[in-house]
């Protein structure tokens, strides 16, 4: 068994789902932690456990499970008193929550129904509140009044209360590409390489790189380049030549200190560490001219460990932290790991990467690892093979991604190689409490990217977003071949909610209106990307929210495999490019939202307005709001035409002269016609004759004239109980509040039924850019009422 869910319940019938996750695909006994705690943070007791495979690790093998075991508290007396507790808060929430949603539902059928006096009753007696008061304003302007400019006023006000919000961080974005072609003063730029490191200097715009690998050599210039100025400076042509600065290197990482403006680097891969080892960087190490490794000199491999200054009196200058960060209790020598550094709390956190200690017949990784910057101190967080797996650890790799989310304190840790295999995994470790949480055993079965290696993530903490830049990547299926995509396939990850999604950044403007928001510049911009690499970097200023791409090896497209002839010189890139995230903005959920309003207000003049006015309001208002780019929208623009080519009469209802003296709304005329018979039936007014005394026969011949009391009605000529509603009628009446709207203005007439039925269409189809708190609740009420009597039983 690969992927499965877990249901736990109390019955077999009311089961929930509190695990997804898969098994790898090994001997190895594999535990996973199992939700204790519902939403509202109550215990809950299981009697029932249920196991649904969803998938098995290839196509020609069964789903088969040989061992399951639980563990847990067992105790009787323990259990049943979390079973009541349990229960009194279960019934306490159902309650309340079967009320709530049965009265929103409620009173949205009501207003649907042009009951508008029995909605408001029961608004202002429960105090309850079924929407946003904009969103209530919206209704009454658009649907009760036609009052269309406020109606296209208030989606302005809406927007700046932010009750679109949700509706656009929901829409997929894409990414909008520009290739920087910068230089410093002589016209140079860093050199083709891959396997380099780079960090971003956000509050002032800068990015410094250091080292990679060009295909013959390590190497070891050091630059710096301003966004702002589109230029690039290099600091130092050969580190090497300098006092306590880091030699010639490739795999390594450096972080940004935004708080001291201090630059850390750790780890390597240089040209004399080893003859037989392959790294992120694209090629083994370095051969002489006879194609024999080069083993160079003998020397110890130490974990070096440096910091550059970019602010203060020591700006320019490099310290050499350690000469050997494994003899002070940090990690050994290590390549193609990943390193992030708290700034608040000023600790750095190392994860991963392969050992280099000059044993390359045996793959060996490193754990993890934090580093106290203000005490000088390392420390061991997590041991890379522990001799027991447990579920809070993060099994080690090398090529993966590592990103910090800083106000949660949470590492993200996901994909990479071990052994031969690619990982497609990810967990999220908590610092606080030094343990981790598996999210996804496999995140391309749950909509995300194949398994990859060398993908490169950034993070938004504001956005509460990751993004994944492409790399190289294998199907999870027997002797899948890796690859580098023909298209570079990036990838977003929202983390607001457990476990997180997944959604692909789009590499152009999808097929919907949500292009109009975009420049012509950017028009122009979207067709120009990247070619898909791997070992490349990406650093991101979450300040202007601005993603930048440099190098990387462009490899063999189509496959990467060994076929045991000599490989051809591998591509590696020199450009460097910078990605801004387009969605659909405000202004845009404005103009779509305009744009139906004005929809409404054509049809309804093609049938009280001359066609002349009609047709000028079409070729103007209406065209204003349309994206004649987009070919969906130009299509129902277009077939707006027939509106005015089909003849309609108003309708007598319509309308009303403004001289016409309103209706009271204490008329009888404005009931609904069965109580109105039931008035006139019991009289008018207590003037009036008494109600008449209805008689039953005792006996067949009893005389018919001969009348007496009885507890008993006629059944003939009274209406049913449960008669069917007429929907109809319903929407024929005017209801009293209505009448007082059309008091208040006389130049407005009585909306007839389908002009009602039409607006009210239309404003819940508004309701699509309104976040889910804000509006009446999705479906209908009478998707709720049981059918059972309906269908006889």
């Amino acid at each position: 068994m690969k992927d499965f869910k877990l249901y736990v319940g109390l019955t077999e019938n009311r089961m929930s789902e509190v695990l997804r996750t898969g098994l790898k695909n090994d001997t190895t006994p594999e535990t996973f932690t199992i939700e204790q705690i519902n939403n509202a943070g109550i215990c809950f007791p299981t009697r029932y456990v249920k196991i649904v495979p969803i998938s098995a690790h290839g196509q020609s093998f069964h789903t088969s499970i040989w061992h399951v075991a639980l563990t847990g508290i067992t105790d009787e007396a323990y259990v049943e008193r979390v079973r009541q507790k349990y229960d009194e808060a279960l019934n306490n929430w159902h309650l309340k929550y079967r009320e709530t949603a049965v009265l929103r539902h409620v009173l949205k059928h009501l207003r649907q129904r042009r009951l508008l006096t029995p909605y408001e009753s029961i608004i202002s007696r429960s105090g309850f509140q079924l929407e946003h008061p904009l969103v209530t304003k919206l209704y009454e302007s658009f649907v009760l009044r036609g009052d269309w400019k406020q109606a296209e006023n208030l989606l302005s006000i809406m927007s700046k209360t932010n009750l679109f919000d949700s509706y656009l961080h929901d829409t997929q974005p894409y990414g909008v590409w520009k290739r920087l072609h910068g230089t410093d003063a002589d016209g140079d730029v860093p050199s083709p390489r891959g396997g380099h490191a780079m960090c971003m200097d956000p509050i002032n715009d800068m990015i410094y790189l250091f080292g990679g690998w060009d295909g013959e050599k390590s190497l070891d210039d050091f630059w710096v380049y301003s966004v702002k100025e589109d230029k690039w400076r290099v600091l130092s042509h050969s580190t090497s030549d300098e006092k306590n600065a880091p030699g010639a290197r490739s795999c390594h990482k450096m972080v940004f200190d935004t708080k001291t403006g201090s630059i850390y680097v750790l780890g390597r891969l240089s040209d004399s560490d080893a003859a037989n080892a392959t790294s992120e960087a694209g090629t083994p190490v370095p051969s002489n001219s006879h194609g024999e490794p080069s083993t160079g000199p003998a020397r110890a491999f130490c974990s070096e460990f440096y910091r550059y200054h970019t602010r203060g009196m020591d700006t320019g200058k490099w310290d050499f932290l350690s000469f050997d960060t494994a003899s002070q209790g940090g990690p050994p020598l290590i390549f193609d790991h990943q390193m992030v550094l708290d700034s608040e709390s000023q600790i750095l956190y190392i994860f991963g990467g392969r050992i280099v200690d000059g044993d390359w017949g045996t793959v060996k990784y490193s754990g993890l690892y934090s580093y106290n910057i203000r005490l000088s101190k390392w420390k061991l967080l997590q041991i890379a093979d522990p001799p027991v797996v447990s579920a809070s650890m993060i099994p080690s790799r090398f090529g993966h991604s590592m990103v910090l989310e800083p106000s949660t304190r949470t590492l993200y840790i996901f994909a990479g190689q071990r052994d031969d295999n690619y990982l497609c995994d990810m967990f999220a470790y908590d610092i606080a409490t030094n343990t981790a949480t598996e999210l996804f055993s496999d995140f391309s079965a749950a909509g995300g990217p194949d398994s990859s290696f060398t993908q490169r993530a950034v993070l938004d903490p504001s956005l509460r977003e990751l993004y994944v830049f492409c790399g190289l990547t294998r199907k999870q299926q027997p002797r899948a071949l890796t690859t580098i995509s023909s298209e570079a396939p990036n990838w977003m990850f929202s983390y607001d909610s457990k476990p997180g999604t997944w959604t692909q950044i789009l590499s152009q403007p999808p097929d919907t209106p949500t292009s109009s928001s975009v420049s012509d510049t950017h028009r122009d911009e979207h067709v120009d990307q990247p070619q898909p690499r791997y070992a490349h970097q990406v650093v991101y200023n979450p300040l202007t929210r601005t993603a930048f791409l440099h190098g990387g090896n462009a490899g063999i497209v189509g496959g990467m495999e060994p076929d045991g002839e000599d490989n051809p010189k591998e591509e590696r890139m020199d450009d460097l490019w910078q990605m801004t995230l387009i969605r659909a903005g405000s202004d845009e959920v404005i103009r779509r939202a305009t744009y139906q309003i004005r929809q409404q207000q054509f049809r309804e003049l093609c049938e009280d307005a001359t066609p002349i006015t009609a047709l000028s309001f079409l070729q103007t208002e209406v065209s204003a709001v349309v994206d004649h780019s987009d070919a969906k929208e130009t299509d129902s623009f277009r077939s707006l035409l027939t509106h005015l080519l089909t003849p309609c009469t108003p309708s007598p209802s319509s309308s009303l002269p403004s001289s016409s003296p309103l209706p009271s709304t204490s008329m009888v005329s404005t009931l609904p016609p069965t109580i109105q018979e039931e008035r006139q039936d019991e009289g008018a007014s207590d003037d009036g004759p008494p109600p008449r005394k209805r008689s039953r026969s005792r006996s067949p011949d009893h005389n018919s004239d001969h009348e007496t009391w009885t507890n008993r009605l006629d059944d003939e000529g009274l209406p049913m109980p449960h008669a069917p509603v007429d929907l109809q009628a319903l929407l024929d009446v005017e209801d009293p509040q209505e009448l007082d709207l059309r008091r208040t203005d006389t130049s407005r007439g009585k909306l007839s039924p389908a002009r009602f039925s039409q607006r009210n269409e239309i404003f819940e189809s508004l309701l699509e850019f309104v976040s889910e708190n804000y509006k009446q609740p999705e479906g209908s009420l009478l998707d709720i009422v049981c059918m059972d009597e309906f269908d006889g039983h």
